[in-house]
């Protein structure tokens, strides 16, 4: 038996109201936004609730705002996003949790709840410089572990910081500073609003 999105709504509405911050529904797809502040009991709500039932997490990730909506973003700067599904109901959700600190941005890890959330939150750590406060085993999983900064966070330069070759006379390879002028060379894209909705 399957769930229609207002019921979804209506659920979610009525399971979580002190808790939703915002409720989006576009092309299918409903979205919602909930505090940071008491994350892992209303996460728990939505995988155990007979209404919901989202068991299964079936991807996780980090997200850097800084400049998002051509800068005109006012929000909180950095967020993670949990997709989730529901089996019972064949129904998915997105679930985005801002963290509230830009400069050091922290959120509980879910890997309790969901236990695939485990290297997900490693690589928002390492890409996105997230931090997963009981995570159990938080260390980078795709960059080396002498690598400096976040390379998906917006303003990580586009030639990074050191750069790596192999010295023939020390025989070993060698970390230096970057040789390579920075400069952008990427296009940006800038879409109308209803680009896709039609």
């Amino acid at each position: 038996m399957t769930i229609a999105k207002k019921t979804l709504l209506e659920e979610l509405r009525n399971q979580l109201p002190e808790h939703l911050v915002a409720v989006k529904q576009e092309l299918g797809e409903t979205t919602i936004v909930i505090k940071a502040e008491g994350m892992i009991p209303v996460l728990t709500l939505l995988r155990d609730a007979d209404g919901l039932n989202f068991s299964q997490m079936s991807d996780l990730c980090g997200m850097d705002y800084s400049e998002y909506g051509d800068g005109e973003w006012q929000g909180k700067r950095f967020a993670v996003v949990y997709h989730l599904l529901s089996l019972v109901h064949n129904q998915r959700l997105r679930v985005r949790i801002f963290a509230e600190d830009d400069d050091f941005p922290v959120v509980v890890s879910v890997a309790s709840v969901w236990p695939s959330a485990n290297w997900y939150e490693r690589e928002a750590f390492d890409l996105y410089g997230i931090i997963f406060t009981g995570h159990p085993d938080l260390r980078r999983i795709l960059t080396d572990y002498g690598f400096v900064g976040n390379p998906f966070r917006k303003d990580f330069p586009l030639s990074g910081h050191v750069e790596m070759r192999y010295d023939p006379e020390q025989q070993r390879v060698v970390y230096q500073p970057v040789t390579v002028e920075p400069r952008e060379v990427t296009p940006r894209i800038i879409r109308e609003a209803n680009y896709a909705s039609k």
